[in-house]
């Protein structure tokens, strides 16, 4: 039986709104000849993240463009099932780039392909709390914000793969944590299943003030850090209530990633309370990814570290899911079953 292997190809640039029209699902028999230093891998998950809308623009960015007619970028899970690199065999499980296709052919200059353990760590979270997500976590917290005991972090999209995790390492290092999310449904879960001290629901609030009240009443003793992946109206609003010398993590803007604009309402405060506010992208920082997925897998592993995922099954599912991952449908980590 003739093993068919399936890739979506980015179509289009999106002019506003990215749609499905953007991608081109194509399907071929697989070719499964490997050369000299070469694996082949079977994908069981792709990974949906808001970073990809950014990289179907041609806009300038910290990366360079999607290129067009080729395979959608994207972090994948699976499992190699042949290989001519010492370094891996058939079984192992990894992660790596694969992109939006059923299968890999890695070569050996491919530093992004690396096996994980998954008797101890599910291999999905590889892809969310023990990958990329936690990592960035880890980072912003740890490294920008850089919290003490007692302070108190306001974490955005803290229902989202990055923010639960925000909240849950700060609050193991005695740190009062505040979440921003959109439904009751979804600040429930960040405030009872995840352990944040309160949790604001931004979609009961038309406007900055509105929504800086609810803050304020949630971080009586003001806002010591924010992480922030929303941006707009949401860091606006936490702007009004950081204390003298607050730090500002910007992990994402997800609020502008279809164009629209996101000026910042009170740059004064940068002054006036003497900011640190710093963006990251946490690719650039592989000198901290050993220690991060240390302490992010030895917590997964022994259940002190929870997460959610929203699973779609199939790759012709992909851009639905990514598409509903941008307008904050998904509820965790979003990922797409390839199997």
């Amino acid at each position: 039986m003739t093993t068919m292997h399936k890739r979506f190809l980015l179509a289009s640039r999106p002019t506003g709104e990215a749609t499905v029209d953007n991608f081109q699902l194509v399907e071929a028999p697989l070719d499964e000849r490997l050369h000299e230093g070469q694996v082949l891998v079977r994908h069981h998950y792709l990974s949906l993240d808001p970073y990809m809308r950014g990289r179907m623009s041609d806009a300038k960015s910290y990366a360079p463009p999607q290129p067009l007619g080729e395979v959608m970028i994207g972090g994948t899970a699976g499992e190699v099932i042949a290989s001519r690199d010492p370094r891996f065999a058939a079984g192992d499980f990894v992660v790596g780039m694969g992109g939006w296709q059923t299968h890999q052919k890695a070569g050996p200059n491919d530093r992004t392909l690396r096996k994980v353990d998954a008797s101890r760590v599910p291999l999905s979270a590889y892809l969310g709390a023990v990958g990329m997500p936690g990592v960035t976590a880890w980072y912003g917290l740890t490294q920008i914000i850089a919290p003490k005991p007692g302070a108190t972090v306001v974490v955005s999209a803290a229902s989202g793969a990055v923010g639960s995790v925000v909240g849950q390492l700060a609050k193991a290092r005695g740190v009062r944590a505040v979440g921003i999310a959109g439904g009751r449904e979804k600040c429930d879960y960040v405030r009872d299943e995840l352990g944040f001290d309160a949790c604001v629901d931004y979609k009961e609030h038309r406007d900055v003030q509105s929504l800086s009240r609810a803050i304020a009443e949630a971080c009586p003793d003001g806002v010591d850090g924010l992480f922030e992946n929303v941006g707009g109206m949401v860091m606006d609003a936490v702007m009004l209530r950081t204390n003298p010398f607050a730090r500002v993590a910007v992990c994402g803007m997800i609020a502008g990633y279809e164009g629209q604009p996101i000026p910042m309402a009170f740059p004064a405060l940068v002054l006036t309370n003497r900011l640190r506010l710093e963006g990251f992208i946490v690719s650039e920082h592989p000198e901290h990814w050993p220690a991060a997925l240390k302490e992010l897998g030895e917590l997964v592993a022994t259940g002190k570290l929870k997460y959610r995922e929203t699973i779609a099954k199939g790759l012709e599912r992909a851009p639905e899911a990514f598409l509903g991952m941008l307008k904050g449908k998904n509820f965790g980590k979003q990922l797409v079953d390839l199997r």
